[in-house]
């Protein structure tokens, strides 16, 4: 008689996400964050992607080649978006997680627009290719010789330096997905000023939006939401030039309007922003007080209102994107 697995621990023995399983091999090996990815998307991302190519044809029979790439190219910014905005209030142990879900999604991208070039995504090449977009190296040849030295399974760190891993390969996933702006060598002396006086605005308004986003998370939607839109525009555009030689990249209009989704974006996050103040304002009010004092009252009142309006919202965009995602 066949053994049949018990279902109360059958879901327990999951696979972990592919996230979850990223992180745990970069936090490894941060130095090799760029090929370790690579590799990793072209193994478990790119069997998918065939299939999500036949289903794109497949529900535009009558699109051009390059109508097929701009449904590519807008698919999955947005998912890009959403999925590695998740970042605010009580999700701030989740960056790392959400950083990997964007690079994962770029790379999708990629071998998405690779396989729209007639190429196997899930060929070892499209790896250094991936590589090579990323502005990791200047040439494939590079990359492959990069690939190669990789060490193919590097020890676990010590626990003691578990975190510290972990801030490194947060620095340098930022670096790569193009939130934090790269090193600047081999530039002159005057554009090296004109780009540390920019970084360094971007660390301030990083560090206010960090701030109210603690009790506000969604106050970090439509700032992710241009971070995210303006990086992954730099690299399809370089995709595009890459594959499709014959082509150009379609120039992105320069318009006085904030997109719709930015619009609805900084919405929310503004309505995320009235209810702790609101809840401040009725706490001080009602005059509740623990230990004669209103501030614990005040911090417990906070911290929920946070975790509460971050959870909705995540909850919300995870139920809705996950159709979409699997295809």
């Amino acid at each position: 008689m066949p053994h049949r697995e018990n279902p109360r621990t059958a879901g327990s023995r999951k696979e972990p996400s592919l996230e979850r399983s990223l992180l745990a091999s970069v936090v490894t090996d941060p130095g090799h964050l760029p090929e370790i990815l690579a590799g990793f998307a072209v193994r478990r991302v790119g069997p998918a992607v065939p299939e999500a190519i036949a289903s794109l044809r497949r529900r535009h029979p009558d699109a051009t080649e390059a109508e097929l790439r701009a449904q590519v190219v807008a698919r999955g910014r947005r998912t890009v978006v959403s999925e590695g905005s998740i970042v605010g209030g009580p999700f701030l142990l989740l960056i790392p997680l959400a950083f990997c879900a964007a690079l994962l999604r770029q790379a999708r991208t990629v071998l998405e627009l690779a396989a729209l070039d007639g190429r196997d995504p899930t060929a070892s090449a499209r790896a250094g290719e991936l590589l090579v977009l990323q502005g990791v190296y200047e040439d494939t040849r590079q990359a492959q010789d990069a690939l190669t030295r990789t060490a193919r399974a590097a020890g676990a760190p010590a626990r003691w330096k578990r975190g510290a891993a972990l801030w490194n390969v947060t620095l340098r996933m930022a670096h790569l997905l193009g939130i934090l702006a790269p090193a600047d060598e081999g530039q002159d002396a005057g554009r090296r000023v004109r780009r540390v006086t920019v970084q360094a605005w971007r660390w301030l308004l990083l560090g206010v939006v960090f701030l109210v986003g603690l009790v506000a998370p969604l106050v970090w939607l439509p700032y992710m939401a241009v971070v995210y839109r303006r990086a992954d525009a730099r690299l399809t555009d370089r995709v595009l030039a890459y594959y499709f030689t014959d082509t150009a990249p379609a120039p992105r209009r320069r318009t006085s309007r904030l997109e719709p989704e930015v619009m609805a974006a900084v919405l929310r996050a503004l309505i995320s922003l009235l209810v702790p103040l609101a809840l401040t304002a009725v706490t001080f009010l009602t005059g509740l007080r623990i230990a004669e004092s209103r501030w614990p009252v005040l911090g417990i009142t906070l911290a929920t209102a946070s975790a509460g309006v971050g959870a909705l919202w995540y909850w919300r965009r995870h139920r809705r994107l996950r159709p979409s995602s699997s295809s």
